[in-house]
C-alpha cells in the first residue's frame, strides 16, 4: 500500500512520534511525504520516504496528482487548525482530493492510529480491488 504523509510545521513532532510508534507498520509499505515532513520523519525513522517538494513549493499539488491517478491509498495530513501560517499547504484541496476518489484520509492523530492500525489488520485491502 502507498502512504502520503503531510503535517503542518506545528504538528511536524507529532509526525515524527506518530512514525516513529508506528515504524513497524509504516516499513511494510511504501511511504510518500511532502519534503520537509519526509526529511524529519525519515531521520527519526530510519524509514525510506518518497520526499516530494516541500508542501508550499508544490509538493501537496505532487500528491494530489497522485491521489488523482488512484496512486495513494491513504493520506495521514497531520493539521493545525488553530494556527495555520500562509505558507503552509491548504488541507482543503488534498482533504477534497481525497473524498473524490474515496482515499482514506486522517487530519488528527486519533482517526490516523485508527487507520494505521486498520492497515496493519488488512482492513484496507479493499483498495487493492478498487485500483483495478
Amino acid at each position: 500500500m502507498i502512504i502520503g504523509l503531510i503535517a503542518h510545521d506545528a504538528k511536524k513532532k507529532l509526525m515524527q512520534s506518530f512514525c516513529i510508534a508506528y515504524r513497524g507498520i509504516l516499513a511494510k509499505h511504501e511511504v510518500y511525504a511532502t519534503g520537509t515532513t519526509g526529511r524529519l520523519v525519515e531521520e527519526v525513522t530510519n524509514l525510506t520516504i518518497h520526499k516530494y517538494l516541500a508542501g508550499h513549493l508544490g509538493g501537496q499539488q505532487q500528491m494530489g496528482a497522485q491521489i488523482e491517478n488512484n496512486e495513494m491509498d491513504m493520506v495521514i495530513y497531520l493539521r493545525d487548525p488553530l494556527s495555520p501560517k500562509e505558507h503552509e499547504p491548504d488541507v482543503n484541496s488534498v482533504v477534497h482530493l481525497c473524498d473524490v476518489h474515496n482515499i482514506p484520509i486522517a487530519t488528527n492523530l486519533a482517526t490516523a492510529e485508527l487507520l494505521i492500525r486498520a492497515l496493519d489488520r488488512g482492513d484496507l485491502d479493499w483498495r487493492e480491488l478498487y485500483k483495478k
